[in-house]
């Protein structure tokens, strides 16, 4: 009779702390979204921008941006789906709770790491180790195409706007194509690394948890990959519908070469979501000064990427934090 008090009384702490817990994290985010949104004067600027366009434009095309923000997190929630298959079989709207649970912990977390704590807590508590491996497999794809699209754009960007002599350049060339290389044939081989890991005896201990990176064959890989090619011309797209809108002078083709730069840049500074608008504006403003003297509307248009795919999501997603279970299994519908 004791130990079923003693049992109970636990069980009841756990689901204090868990709720306490979950609050907490919710009024963090909340916090810190209220913050940024208050101080942030790019917004303003492009409310003001949008005030001399016909309002069925600006339904049209916000509407547009946002509808391919929703297919951008469903394409990772498709992805992540298909990365924990061989850890743990869960439903597509599982995978989308867990994708835009994590976005809320991303957004007070250094380089996104709290989406990784967001998204394995939705698993069983001895698979949630795995999971944040195979998650790391799914990051790198997407790393893989963003240096790969970033190292072609710089090249073009440099051959176009910075002269230097012939042969510094081709030897630029050969660097930007051996660096797509070594990043597109280390992705194949993942489990390059698994052998790495295993050959070090300080982490040989942990190869029940890193196992998994031997277990995804090429052809796995390639969907996975497929699937950060989507997200990589969906969020391309948000940027270009924006600028191709608001500033219509510049070329198409301008416009894809500095969004890849922009992604590139971006992925290489460590930042914190909520002052990543700060990185992107920054990039985005240098960058696009050489094909256009609009600074404040491209300022403008980064800005407002930034609310519909980090702010928008991440307050979407506290929802969810509140059906998480931290001391075991996630609370099923």
């Amino acid at each position: 009779m004791q130990r079923v008090k003693v049992k109970k009384l636990t069980s009841n702490y756990k689901k204090v702390l868990s709720y306490i817990l979950k609050t907490a994290i919710v009024v963090v985010a909340f916090w810190f979204v209220y913050r940024k949104l208050s101080s942030n004067e790019n917004l303003t600027v492009f409310k003001q921008l949008l005030e001399k366009v016909p309002q069925q434009q600006i339904i049209l095309v916000m509407g547009t941006v946002c509808l391919l923000m929703l297919l951008n997190w469903g394409l990772e929630a498709l992805k992540w789906k298909r990365l924990i298959a061989r850890v743990e079989r869960i439903s597509l709207w599982r995978a989308i709770e867990s994708v835009f649970c994590g976005l809320t912990w991303a957004v007070f977390t250094p380089n996104r790491i709290g989406e990784y704590g967001g998204r394995v807590f939705f698993l069983s508590p001895k698979r949630r180790i795995i999971g944040v491996v195979a998650m790391a497999v799914g990051n790198i794809g997407q790393m893989v195409l963003t240096n790969v699209f970033g190292a072609i754009a710089v090249s073009i960007f440099i051959y176009r706007f910075v002269p230097m002599d012939y042969r510094v350049l081709y030897a630029l060339f050969a660097l930007s194509a051996m660096f797509c290389v070594f990043f597109i044939i280390f992705y194949f081989n993942i489990r390059w690394l698994n052998g790495i890991l295993l050959s070090m005896r300080f982490t040989r201990k942990y190869k029940k948890f890193y196992s998994i990176l031997a277990r995804y064959s090429k052809k796995e890989l390639l969907n996975i990959l497929l699937f950060c090619l989507g997200r990589y011309v969906v969020f391309s797209s948000q940027y270009f519908i924006l600028f191709f809108w608001l500033i219509p002078e510049i070329h198409y083709l301008d416009i894809l070469m500095m969004v890849s730069i922009l992604f590139f840049v971006q992925s290489t500074l460590p930042s914190l979501d909520l002052f990543d608008i700060g990185v992107r504006s920054v990039t985005a403003s240098y960058f696009f000064s050489f094909v256009t003297s609009h600074d404040v509307a491209v300022i403008a248009c980064t800005a407002s990427i930034w609310l519909i795919n980090i702010i928008i999501p991440a307050i979407l997603g506290s929802y969810f934090v509140f059906k998480l279970n931290f001391f075991g299994s996630t609370q099923r519908n």
